[in-house]
């Protein structure tokens, strides 16, 4: 029986305190997970931290042995193939019962990494948070940036049982929505609904604008759907490129399934009925609050009117019955007239309850 204490949050280090990092650190520090958060990154990122508040120490990557000796858990949040760079260093400097993370994108590669070089006396955990932000850098980090988010845990058979239970407490208390996967599993799933739909974002674009160069009427039509298919073509490469490098398998596979269903849908483009029926069924099971594999929280759908302060109205009125709202989203506005929000709610009995008090302040409002 394994007698290591759990995972011990009491001083963090932060590697890479960008977006993710940054909004790690202030996320562990608001919701009390950890007392004392330790820097490593680039000089002007370390400053913009400390000034705002994310971090009590910060150090330059030159001094990353100084900086890890007397922390209990580290986070590497650095891109995926510098995180593969950095493990050993970290392996060679840790403190013995030191536990290691990380938040990559892609998991077998790290993982295979961590393997082969983290000293027994200690454990490492891989992690993919499935929350972002269109700004990048620590001027952007958020501490409610994991509220509600997908936080995939890739931990090894080798980690204790109460090391993986703590540590997912922890990252828990942050907001996030635990879920664990063997790294194989991580990669092959994230492979079919994170990777492929970003090559078909830009296959579909760059088709297009194949054609629009012969009939410019392609991109001048381009409307609703296809713009919000292929708004994931604007990422800039060099988020994708370390994402390809290391799951370039299992995307080829997912591109090659993609391409026989494709091939189903043109002998049957005729006869396409039980293919919307499938497809509409199959997308309505996906959990709406995450990007994963959770069950999903309780839509409630809110019409008020284009005046100013009704948001501020109807939170009101679910605060007075002490009603959480988990999830909101602005569906529909129409520029003077009013417009349709979404609110998700923990259960239908607070959905409902959600519902009552709404109605009660005058805000029509429906299960979806």
């Amino acid at each position: 029986m394994d007698e290591r204490p759990g995972a011990d949050f009491s001083s963090v280090a932060i590697v890479g305190v960008g977006l993710i990092g940054g909004s790690l650190a202030l996320a562990l520090k608001e919701f009390g997970a950890t007392s004392r958060v330790v820097g490593v990154s680039s000089r002007k990122t370390i400053e913009e931290a400390l000034a705002l508040g994310a971090l009590d120490e910060g150090w330059e990557y030159h001094d990353l042995a100084r900086a890890l000796r007397e922390t209990k858990a580290v986070f590497l949040c650095t891109p995926v193939s510098r995180i593969i760079e950095l493990l050993p260093e970290v392996a060679n400097v840790i403190a013995p019962g030191t536990v290691v993370s990380d938040v990559g994108s892609t998991k077998k590669q790290i993982v295979e990494q961590a393997e082969k070089c983290m000293p027994q006396h200690s454990v490492f955990i891989g992690g993919h948070p499935m929350a972002g932000s269109e700004r990048n850098g620590i001027g952007a980090a958020d501490p409610f940036l994991f509220q509600n988010a997908l936080y995939v845990l890739t931990p090894s058979t080798s980690v204790p049982e109460n090391v993986l239970a703590s540590f997912t407490e922890r990252i828990a208390s942050i907001g996030a929505r635990v879920y664990c996967l063997s790294a194989s599993a991580h990669d092959r799933v994230a492979a079919a609904v994170s990777h492929l739909p970003q090559m078909l974002a830009l296959a579909l674009v760059e088709y297009v604008g194949t054609q629009n160069a012969i009939e410019p009427a392609h991109l001048q039509m381009a409307a609703g759907g296809f713009r919000d298919m292929t708004r994931i073509a604007s990422s800039p490469y060099s988020v994708w490129q370390d994402i390809l490098a290391t799951n370039a398998s299992e995307i080829r596979k997912a591109l090659r399934g993609f391409a026989d269903q494709l091939e189903q849908v043109l002998a049957d483009i005729e006869h396409m009925e039980p293919h919307f029926r499938a497809a509409n069924e199959i997308r309505s099971s996906i959990p709406r609050d995450t990007k994963g594999f959770l069950s999903p929280l309780c839509d409630v759908l809110v019409r008020c009117e284009d005046r100013p302060g009704q948001l501020a109205r109807m939170t009101a009125a679910l605060a007075r019955e002490q009603i959480n709202i988990m999830d909101i989203e602005l569906l529909k506005i129409r520029e003077g007239e009013g417009g349709t929000f979404r609110m998700a709610f923990k259960d239908i009995p607070t959905a409902d309850a959600a519902i009552r008090a709404l109605d009660k302040e005058g805000f029509p409002a429906r299960l979806r």
